[in-house]
């Protein structure tokens, strides 16, 4: 019993301390890719919202069509669809909902 509850914590420390990590990438990775359009606040460049990007904060698609929209590229957003990896994606879009 103390061997599994010493796994438990040990597996909690170390989600604990990926969460934060994951957080970063998906930050960085937003700034690599996706800044450009949707500017740093997500409220959209001025070279985005020329190009019809929209502030995330009056999108009404579900996580489910914002991965697609992604994946795919929607409008004049481009494929990232073996650029980045569906956990990626799933990290971008969380990371989003923090720019509404």
């Amino acid at each position: 019993m103390k061997k599994i509850l010493v796994i438990c914590a040990t597996l909690a420390l170390t989600l604990a301390m990926a969460a934060p990590a994951f957080a970063d990438d998906a930050a960085a990775t937003y700034k690599a890719k996706c800044q450009v359009c949707h500017g740093p606040d997500g409220k959209g460049s001025a070279a985005g919202q020329k190009m019809g990007a929209k502030p995330f904060s009056e999108l009404k698609s579900s996580e489910a069509e914002q991965i697609k929209a992604t994946k795919e590229g929607k409008n004049k957003m481009p494929k990232f669809e073996g650029k980045l990896t569906d956990d990626e994606i799933k990290a971008l879009i969380a990371f989003t909902k923090t720019l509404k």
